[in-house]
């Protein structure tokens, strides 16, 4: 399996992010991405901003299940 390779709109997020808010998205992420930093196979500005896509893209599929419910409802 191959590494995901993190969209520019989500490296310019975590640039725009508060050292604050940047902890908060690095304390939200997976253990095998936080490993990855910790290996320094990703920098943590990478990393942050692969999280924010990950959650992105997970709120998404979320929506569309959720949408796929009401619908039977």
């Amino acid at each position: 399996m191959g590494r995901k390779k993190v969209a520019q709109e989500y490296l310019e997020k975590a640039m725009a992010l508060s050292r604050e808010d940047a902890e908060r998205v690095f304390a939200r992420m997976r253990k095998k991405l936080a490993r990855r930093v910790d290996d320094e196979d990703v920098n943590p500005l990478e990393a942050v901003a692969l999280q924010l896509q990950i959650e992105d893209e997970d709120l998404e599929e979320w929506r569309e299940k959720m949408s796929e419910i009401r619908k039977k409802g």
